[in-house]
């Protein structure tokens, strides 16, 4: 068979290029850290790394997501800690109320007390998060959760039941969020009435024995039922410190989820670098011999033999 030197060029080019090639990538694999440089280098190793990242990318989102849920659930539960307070000191006012040596005006003046009391309980309900939002409007975010009558100081609920649910795991969606009527309206009593209640009766004077006995009985049944408002909010917020406990364990989860992510990771792209440089040498070496054997070749002619 006879080689031609046209054959004999293109070929020895063919396999000098080839060479060139693979040096070229064993070069930019140790610049990038990267075994795989395109998917045609490893096709399964390339697909589940792409399903791995994806997966990461997944938990990193559940990530931020717990972040805005424990932001939002931490400003709900710093209200209803100001809220459990004040019904607190509403309670004591009611109890020193009691004192039969209190007469119709020092009485007025624990009303006018209260009153202001229920001014900032209004606004406690009327909160708003970091982002503007309503805290207890449900989905209403952008109206005020609750709504006074200014004439007969009624309070009624302007919001909805919705709970605003937050993806915070691959199969954990969270309220992020309490309806004002669970909160305010709960337990069997609304606490705007009572301390309305409350306050009329403060404001009513105290003329006759059948008076004190409704004083007696009045400030009793309030007593009551700020017992009641403040176990509901109580409950509340035992289900809201729930919630930050489990956001707290799902992070923990969620950090290791994405180590072991980045080690699968790293274990399917990342470049051996002793493996590497190894091949890098043998590549050089067997480039360069290639190409004097390739210019040995290519100038051996009939004339070196006369």
């Amino acid at each position: 068979m006879r080689i031609s030197t046209q054959t004999l060029f293109e070929t020895g080019a063919t396999r000098i290029g080839e060479l060139q090639s693979s040096l070229v990538k064993t070069n930019q694999q140790i610049a990038s850290g990267r075994r795989i440089l395109s998917p045609s280098d490893d096709p399964v190793a390339a697909a589940r790394a792409l399903e791995v990242s994806q997966s990461q990318s997944i938990n990193t989102q559940h990530g931020l997501n717990r972040q805005h849920a424990n932001s939002a659930l931490s400003a709900v539960e710093g209200t209803l800690s100001s809220v459990t307070t004040l019904l607190q000191d509403v309670k004591t006012t009611v109890i020193a109320a009691g004192n039969g040596a209190l007469s119709d005006t020092e009485r007025g003046f624990q009303a006018t007390e209260l009153r202001g009391r229920f001014e900032e309980l209004l606004g406690m309900a009327n909160s708003r998060d970091a982002m503007g939002n309503y805290q207890f409007s449900g989905f209403q975010t952008a109206t005020p959760a609750f709504s006074k009558d200014p004439i007969t100081q009624a309070v009624t609920y302007a919001g909805d039941q919705g709970q605003r649910l937050m993806q915070v795991d691959t199969s954990r969606q969270m309220s992020v969020g309490i309806p004002g009527q669970t909160v305010f309206q709960g337990g069997g009593q609304n606490v705007f009435d009572t301390l309305n209640n409350l306050i009329a009766l403060l404001q009513t004077p105290v003329v006759t024995p059948a008076d004190n006995a409704n004083l007696t009985a009045g400030l009793a049944t309030a007593n009551d039922k700020l017992g009641l408002a403040l176990d509901n909010v109580l409950v509340v917020r035992a289900s809201v410190g729930s919630r930050l406990q489990e956001l707290d364990a799902l992070d923990s989860a969620g950090a290791d989820r994405n180590q072991q992510y980045s080690q699968i990771l790293s274990d399917l792209q990342d470049l051996d670098y002793t493996q590497a440089l190894t091949q890098l040498s043998q590549q050089q070496f067997t480039l360069e011999a290639a190409q004097r054997s390739f210019v040995t070749v290519s100038g051996l002619s009939l004339f070196n033999f006369l």
